[in-house]
């Protein structure tokens, strides 16, 4: 899309944010910085409070406590900035089944003053094809470009992603990511939830892990690898005899699940020489041998003790 001039001041910020659902505390006292022009990830299992978080940030609930801040406004008090402003692709999209591409995005547009053209739109999410079918016919690919495309209808300067790609298959995982990348080229500033490691680690410049409603820790993808699982990891099958009182040079600790046996370390090659050497010492087949980074799934293990759930 051509000729696009976004502001780059405006800051989000969410202050000291709640909001508790009877005796269930979905967000419990958040504050996040969210600066522009970026991709800014939330980033946590299923129930850890993202789309809650995104729902007040975008005016769909009102927190209980705290401030949500844009530029110089109060979004609670001033929520028709965020309704000019703002783009939102929610969960799960309610479109009318009977009605057809093109005229999806006509009725979206005609809810606000300020609209992109709908050629525009068509042609940036590969909908040239489908313009004329129904919506219930599209595939789980295509309803979600066409709900990135609904989103885009008010040309907003930040766009809510929530769980943009759930459900798809690779191939359509990929196309929705080159969409994200491409609204960030735009000078547009994108908040996206996911719990899939590898579009948190793949897309977003800035992360938030949260869980229980709180965030753990906030970084890039690779601050914080660094700051919580540095190193290398060397993975074994767990049926290797691997006792907690044998040492290995380098071998920071080891850790145990039920798929393998993980040595961290600092020094990949002077752990592995020493492993090899204690392995033909004890006559010990190193089955399944492995080495790897720590990814993004090994920061949110470190910061919870359990791996995501679905």
């Amino acid at each position: 899309m051509g000729g696009i001039t976004l502001p780059q001041s405006e800051v989000l910020r969410v202050i000291g944010v709640h909001k508790r659902y009877g005796p269930v505390t979905a967000v419990d006292g958040i504050d996040l910085t969210i600066e522009p022009g970026g991709i800014f990830g939330l980033l946590g299992p299923n129930g850890a409070g993202k789309t809650t978080t995104l729902e007040m940030i975008e005016g769909l609930r009102r927190p209980d406590k705290g401030q949500i801040r844009y530029g110089e406004w109060d979004l609670l008090h001033s929520p028709k900035v965020a309704r000019e402003r703002f783009g939102v692709q929610l969960q799960t999209s309610a479109f009318f089944e009977l009605l057809k591409v093109d005229e999806t995005i006509d009725l979206f547009s005609s809810f606000y003053r300020r609209t992109l053209p709908r050629e525009q739109l068509v042609e940036r999410f590969e909908l040239q094809e489908k313009r004329s079918a129904y919506v219930q016919n599209l595939s789980g690919g295509q309803r979600q470009r066409l709900a990135v495309a609904v989103a885009l209808v008010n040309d907003p300067e930040v766009v809510f992603l929530d769980e943009p790609t759930a459900g798809l298959d690779p191939q359509a995982r990929r196309n929705v990511w080159d969409a994200v990348r491409k609204l960030r080229e735009e000078g547009r500033t994108v908040v996206l939830t996911t719990h899939y490691m590898d579009e948190a680690q793949t897309l977003c410049d800035h992360l938030a892990v949260m869980d229980h409603g709180r965030i753990l820790d906030e970084g890039s993808p690779q601050e914080l690898i660094q700051r919580h699982r540095p190193g290398a990891l060397i993975e074994l099958d767990p049926s290797v005899p691997l006792t907690d009182d044998v040492e290995i040079p380098a071998v920071d600790r080891v850790e145990r699940d039920a798929t393998a046996t993980s040595l961290v370390t600092q020094r990949l090659d002077e752990a592995l020489a020493g492993l090899a050497a204690w392995a033909h010492g004890h006559g010990v087949p190193l089955t399944g041998l492995r080495t790897r980074t720590a990814t993004l799934e090994d920061v949110f293990l470190q910061l919870t003790g359990r791996s995501l759930r679905d």
